[in-house]
This record gives C-alpha cells, structure tokens and sequence, in this order.
C-alpha cells in the first residue's frame, strides 16, 4: 500500500470514529491531511464523516489545485488558513462537537483563551483556544480571521459553530480536537460549582515541561 493509499484509509478510519462516538453528527465536519508531495487530501462537501469513501477524497497538488476525487468542502478557506500561516500543520480538524459549541454560547468566554484550565492536557495539546466571532457557514472571513492570528493558535473555537484544530498528522490533529470537546464538557458539567482550576502557577509548570506556545 502506498503512503497515500494510507493516509486516506487513516483519515476515514478517524473520521468514522469521531462520528460513531458523536463527536461530530450528520454530514457536519471535515477533515484534511498533506500528502507527501505537498499536496493536500480534503473531505468532500456534504459527506458524512461516517461514510467517507477513501477514493472519493478530494485531492489538491502542492499549488492547491483540485486535481481528483469529488468537491471538496466549503470550508477549505479555514484548512488553508492553517496551512498557510502554521509551517507544522500537517492536517486540520473541524467539528460541529456539541459541548464545545454549547461552551461557546454562554456568556463570561476569554476570546483570547476560550478553555478553562482544567487539566493540563488541554494546555498541552492545544495551548491557548482562540474564541472567534459568529461567521455564516462557509464564508471565507473565516479563513481569513485565522490568518489574523499569524500562526500562534493551533486551535480556534467558531462561535456557535464548532472548533477547528491543526496537528503535526491526522492522528495529533484529531486527538487534540477530542481533548477540546472533553476540556469544554468539563466546563460545563462544573459551571457554576466553583471547580478547582489549575492555578497560574500549574499551568506554569504544564507550559514549561512541555514546551507549550503560550504567552504570544
């Protein structure tokens, strides 16, 4: 098999178990991975990531022209972004995962540092979450919004939408983005309870054990 043979069979075998675990619902999400030549493989527009074809994958060669496999999804503006702006991205995540967007509706949200420090794998998968306004569906203002934080956020939160995360494979990215939506279920299961965060000086200590980007 070859590398990229695999790599589709690994973004429709990650995406079916984000799906299966109700992370994502319907034909909601997508998902991108680079290929080896610089070229990227995207989930097709109005799919399910429950029945992702491997050979259906949308397919762009390293100038991103859409060279094979069905269209791809309306949100490419935001895959791009990251793209562009993060040299260590290697796939991109977006999910329309409900305790996450449920986090974004409530009032009292950090937009520089949406996820309370709970625990410290959220500050060492994701660093700080930047909480971005309400764009309609598919408008390249979020792309270019993205684009605005020049790379320092591995991890954006769409208002009333969904979070979007990069990582080094499809592997980092979509681990991460699950610890995103179990940090924000954390949240709200204790609002209003006076939960124990981790103090300034925990999450010092997380930052510099792990070399976290963190203060930019």
């Amino acid at each position: 098999m070859s590398n990229e043979s695999a790599l589709r069979d690994q973004i429709c075998q990650l995406a079916k178990s984000l799906f299966e675990r109700g992370l994502t619902h319907g034909s909601t999400g997508n998902i991108s991975a680079r290929t080896d030549d610089g070229g990227l493989l995207v989930s097709p527009t109005g799919t399910s990531f429950g029945r992702l074809d491997p050979a259906r994958l949308s397919r762009f060669d390293a100038q991103g022209v859409h060279v094979g496999g069905d269209s791809p999804t309306k949100e490419m503006p935001l895959h791009t972004a990251f793209y562009d702006t993060r040299s260590t991205a290697g796939a991109v995540v977006h999910l329309h995962a409900c305790h996450s967007v449920a986090l974004s509706l409530l009032p009292g949200a950090d937009p520089d540092n949406f996820l309370p420090p709970l625990t410290p794998y959220g500050i060492m998968k994701l660093g700080k979450v930047t909480l971005l306004p309400f764009f309609l569906p598919g408008d390249p203002a979020m792309g270019q919004a993205v684009r605005g934080l020049a790379g320092k956020r591995s991890a954006v939160m769409l208002a009333n939408h969904g979070p979007v995360v990069a990582g080094k494979d499809v592997e980092a990215a979509c681990n991460a983005i699950e610890e995103l939506e179990d940090t924000a279920r954390l949240a709200l299961m204790t609002r209003g309870m006076s939960p124990q965060a981790l103090t300034d000086a925990q999450i010092d200590k997380v930052v510099k054990k792990f070399d976290v980007a963190w203060d930019d």
